[in-house]
């Protein structure tokens, strides 16, 4: 397929992750990203599972590592702000909260974007309106009233994705709520600091009666990534597009919570990242539509309480564009052998950590003293060497299939 036209909705890590394998493979790939540019900062993603494979193979392994974020660890701290339990980054073999590689989403974006070059197209501030495709290809309608043809689209565009909803159908027949809501964004050091905020080096968290968390993490810069966490069956379409009556609800519920959460709550205005969103799961009974297919959390968020979102989008872009490369013109065939290879390793990546929701919001206080005492007991000296080996059995020792450079000869393709 090489030279073939390739139209990437989202320009996040998915869009630019698979736009790089692409273009490696001989497509002409173009991404179109909503934002009016680049989004910097962010909150922490990190590198599990099979991800940092990929990585490596891209070249980029060395330079993600250099921006990552340093975090020992989580910490569940006391409305004092004391420690009552730590989960240290390096416990049960780097599979706890806190990976070993943690870096802010929009820096992770950023060295991909970076490493596509000139050979990729990047279309900011428009998004697409409509698709009409045919057995040759798909047309597609931008909000800037462009209008072009490509051989192939790809919805790499997130949870929400509008090229699922154009392509496959609404998005409740697919986004299975999971009982939560979440927003964060920056505190800035000089703010942080001025405001007494804790600068510690632990992502801190911090839980209340009545499934309310909020915590902090590290940033790059010196501040502070602020996060609030609030048990819910789920947040209506009216509170998702509204950032006022988000800010109210987070100022209502975490009123009367402790440690730092009041000093966060009035730096939130002045975030000019804001982010609020309900958690849920994308499952879907297939992740392709003729010459529609997607990636990342259009097509299998896992929701970021699993921390395998960034894994998924990764793995999911090298995988997806080597099976179409080898696929050469059979665009059904390239996207079918895409969900063989990785159906059940998304399925595998959905399973929640112990006690889901309830773990992680639990709604007493003697519910969350007895998750102080869980977590010291599974990091103590004589149960961590257990747990770790339970955990690494439970290690899928997944490894995508070698997609060579030579696939984007036209002897290949062919």
């Amino acid at each position: 397929m090489s030279g073939k036209t390739v139209l990437i909705s989202g320009g996040g890590i998915a869009g630019p992750a698979v736009a790089y394998w692409l273009q490696r493979f001989g497509f002409v790939p173009t991404v179109v990203e909503r934002a009016a540019a680049p989004r910097p900062g962010g909150h922490a993603v990190d590198l599990r599972g099979a991800s940092p494979g990929v990585v490596e193979r891209m070249g980029l392994l060395d330079e993600v590592r250099g921006r990552s974020l340093h975090e020992r660890g989580m910490a569940f701290v006391d409305a004092d702000g004391r420690h009552r339990a730590e989960i240290p980054v390096e416990a049960f073999g780097g599979r706890g909260g806190v990976a070993e590689i943690e870096i802010l989403r929009g820096d992770l974006a950023e060295v991909l974007v970076d490493a596509t070059g000139d050979g990729v197209e990047y279309r900011y501030g428009d998004h697409i309106t409509a698709l009409d495709q045919d057995a040759d290809g798909v047309r597609a309608r931008f909000a800037s009233a462009v209008e072009e043809r490509y051989d192939l689209v790809i919805g790499a565009d997130g949870a929400h994705s509008r090229v699922r909803a154009l392509a496959f159908g609404p998005e409740e027949r697919f986004a299975h709520p999971l009982g939560a809501c979440t927003a964060h964004y920056t505190i800035p050091a000089e703010r942080a600091v001025a405001d007494g905020l804790d600068l510690g080096e632990w992502f801190s968290v911090h839980s209340a009666p009545g499934r309310r968390m909020v915590a902090t993490r590290p940033d790059r810069d010196g501040g502070i990534k602020a996060m609030f966490m609030i048990g819910s069956s789920g947040a209506d379409d009216a509170l998702l597009r509204d950032p006022v009556a988000q800010r109210a609800l987070l100022r209502e519920r975490f009123a009367d919570v402790g440690w730092q959460a009041r000093a966060m709550l009035a730096a939130m205005d002045g975030a000019d990242d804001f982010y609020f969103d309900s958690y849920a799961q994308v499952r879907m009974p297939t992740w392709s539509n003729g010459r529609v297919v997607l990636l990342g959390d259009a097509a299998y968020c896992p929701s970021p309480i699993t921390g395998q979102g960034t894994n998924l989008a990764l793995v999911g872009a090298y995988v997806l564009a080597g099976e179409l490369a080898l696929a050469g013109d059979d665009v059904a065939a390239g996207a079918a052998a895409y969900e063989r290879a990785l159906r059940e390793y998304v399925q595998r990546n959905h399973k929640l950590p112990p006690g889901g929701l309830s773990a992680m919001l639990p709604g007493s206080r003697f519910a969350i003293r007895m998750g102080y005492a869980f977590n010291r007991l599974m990091t103590s000296r004589f149960v961590e060497p257990l747990a770790t080996r339970l955990m690494l059995g439970d290690d899928d020792g997944f490894t995508p299939r070698d997609y060579p450079a030579d696939l984007a000869s036209p002897t290949r393709c062919a």
